[in-house]
C-alpha cells in the first residue's frame, strides 16, 4: 500500500492532524524546558497558545486559565537518548527508566517533568524496527 503525505486543505501549513495540546501552569518555564532538553523551537506567546516544535513536530503549550492543568503522556524521537536525557535531568526531571535498549529497536528511557508530564524519550537503533 503506498501512502502519500501531501498538505492538507484543512490544516494549517506545516501542522499535522494531530497536534498535541499541553496546558501548565507557567507556560513561559515549560517552554524554556522545551527549548533546553528538546532543543524546540518556538517562544512563549503571552495570552494565546504557543507554538513549539520538537524535530518536525509542534506542540501547543497553554497557560492554566481557561482550561485546567492537562498533562501529557508523549513519545518522543531524539538523535541522542542519552544526551537528551542527561539534559532533562539538569533540567530537574524525575527519572521514571533509565536509558536501556528495547526489543523493539529503541534505546529509551522515561523521564517525568515538573509540570506532570511523562516523557518516553527515543532513539531507533540502527538496522531495526522502531515502536
Amino acid at each position: 500500500m503506498e501512502t502519500t503525505m501531501k498538505r492538507s486543505n484543512f490544516t494549517p501549513e506545516g501542522w499535522h492532524t494531530i497536534t498535541p495540546r499541553i496546558v501548565v501552569n507557567d507556560a513561559k518555564a515549560f517552554v524554556g524546558f522545551l527549548q533546553q532538553v528538546f532543543d524546540a523551537t518556538g517562544e512563549y506567546q503571552h495570552g494565546r497558545p504557543s507554538q513549539v516544535r520538537i524535530g518536525d513536530s509542534l506542540v501547543m503549550i497553554t497557560d492554566v486559565g481557561v482550561r485546567d492543568p492537562t498533562p501529557a503522556f508523549l513519545y518522543v524521537y531524539v538523535p541522542d537518548t542519552d544526551a537528551t536525557y542527561l539534559r532533562a535531568i539538569v533540567a530537574g526531571v524525575s527519572v521514571v527508566e533509565e536509558p536501556s535498549d528495547t526489543p523493539y529497536g529503541d534505546r529509551r528511557c522515561m523521564v517525568e517533568d515538573k509540570w506532570g508530564n511523562a516523557w518516553q524519550i527515543a532513539t531507533q537503533l540502527a538496522g531495526r524496527g522502531g515502536a
